[in-house]
């Protein structure tokens, strides 16, 4: 993370108090037309004493995050991301929740769901919000070019950058733009404002806020993949069996942490981090009974902060099939 947004987000402790900064501060991951996030502009909270500020009100009196996010801090990553925008967008100073998770059905079908639904206090019409947060790993050799978004795959080998981008361009983006869709939330708007503004809800601005990281292979050079935002966080991934020869690149006094999910937001503060001996003693027995991949944070004074991800010696066990081409 660029250090002005480094700087800000370590003015606080609680680790969801610094989640919710990171999807405030973090950049997307990819850029696809006609969809940009929530500006801190629009939020109301585009200044940064005023920022800090109003994170500083829930780190004095955490209560309300915490009951709120509660429901997701054992479950999915992208449950407790969309909850932490809930809040946001209900909490922050110039906007307003309308509603989350909004079915759209033709007849006894389920269309899909609208993430968000909000408005800004001086501006009745609705806005689409999908949010998404994805850690990709690029493949050296893969399907496509060198700079492939299908080359770029979750850890599990479930998903890829380019499934996902297709869905959320052709699919979740263009939801809002069905006569059903309209028609659902013509009767969300009546119920929050005048028939004449609710009338409004035709007119409805969509966007997107797709944060995460991109993590490059440490043994071999690989390009951005297509899309990628300059900004766009990224970290490196490693076998298991070069972890001892990168360690030796690392500048002494170097510490580190295992991240769990659903904490792969926010780095850890540097002052919870541990030796990487200990952390290396941990890894050794993870990877004596299981194959599933780990992330860390590695932090020195003076290298900065850094993110991997290290993965067994037969990862990938799958590569997910490109998208099939739209007619």
């Amino acid at each position: 993370m660029p250090q002005p947004a480094r700087r800000l987000l370590d003015h606080y402790r609680h680790p969801l108090v610094r989640d919710l900064a990171w999807i405030l501060l973090a950049p997307d991951l990819i850029e696809m037309p006609g969809a940009t996030r929530p500006s801190r502009r629009e939020l109301g909270l585009d200044d940064d004493d005023r920022l800090v500020a109003w994170l500083g009100e829930r780190e004095r009196s955490p209560g309300y995050l915490e009951a709120h996010l509660a429901p997701t801090l054992r479950g999915r990553m992208g449950l407790y991301h969309e909850r932490l925008w809930q809040f946001l967008l209900d909490e922050a100073p110039a906007t307003r929740l309308l509603a989350h998770n909004l079915r759209i059905h033709q007849g006894k079908r389920t269309l899909g769901e609208l993430d968000l639904l909000y408005c800004r206090l001086d501006d009745p019409r609705p806005v689409h919000l999908e949010v998404a947060i994805k850690y990709y790993l690029g493949l050296a050799e893969g399907p496509g070019m060198p700079d492939s978004q299908a080359r770029w795959i979750g850890p599990g080998g479930a998903d890829s950058l380019s499934a996902k981008r297709e869905r959320l361009f052709h699919h979740q983006l263009r939801l809002a733009e069905t006569a059903e869709a309209r028609e659902a939330l013509h009767r969300l708007m009546s119920r929050h404002w005048p028939a004449g503004l609710s009338a409004q809800a035709t007119d409805i601005a969509v966007r997107m806020a797709m944060p995460g990281v991109l993590f490059f292979p440490w043994h071999t050079d690989l390009p951005s993949p297509r899309e990628a935002t300059v900004r766009s966080l990224r970290g490196q991934w490693l076998f298991r069996r070069d972890w001892r020869a990168f360690q030796a690149d690392l500048p002494e006094g170097t510490c580190g942490a295992w991240l769990h999910k659903p904490h792969w937001l926010a780095l850890p503060h540097p002052e919870t981090l541990e030796r990487l001996s200990t952390l290396d003693r941990r890894l050794a027995a993870h990877f004596r009974v299981t194959a599933s991949p780990v992330q860390l944070a590695l932090y020195h004074p003076e290298a900065g902060e850094r993110r991997l991800f290290l993965v067994p010696d037969d990862w990938p066990h799958q590569i997910p099939l490109p998208p099939s081409p739209l007619p």
